[in-house]
């Protein structure tokens, strides 16, 4: 078993920072790509960034700039350093990653629950 858990999120005014986490636990023997997504009220949910495990990193147009993705592979942890905040980042953000199994050497893609970020203007 493998869990991704976010943490971080809140209420922030528009222009404000946030710091999103995401650490994993369990059964892991390598954590390859790690994403983070979001989820505005009444949208699909949406890829923010990602990052490799080498530390390539891509990011959605409206984020570039102002989100930094980044990970820590020794902790098992990722995040998303979010600045300039807009009212149109809120939404709940979700933790995404690529594991390879340390029973199964097999790689499946694992989710957390999400973290909510609101931003009033």
């Amino acid at each position: 078993q493998v869990q991704l858990v976010e943490s971080g999120g809140g209420l922030v005014q528009a222009g404000g920072s946030l710091r999103l986490s995401c650490a994993a636990s369990g059964s892991i023997f390598r954590i390859n790509t790690m994403a983070w997504y979001r989820q505005a009220p009444g949208k699909q949910r949406e890829l923010v960034a990602t990052i490799t495990r080498p530390g390539t990193t891509n990011y959605e147009d409206s984020v570039k700039g102002r989100f930094t993705i980044s990970r820590d592979n020794a902790e098992k942890t990722m995040y998303l350093q979010m600045n300039g905040l807009r009212p149109e980042d809120t939404a709940v953000y979700y933790c995404n990653a690529e594991v390879l199994s340390l029973t199964t050497m097999r790689a499946m893609d694992y989710w957390g629950k999400g973290t909510l970020v609101t931003v009033s203007s």
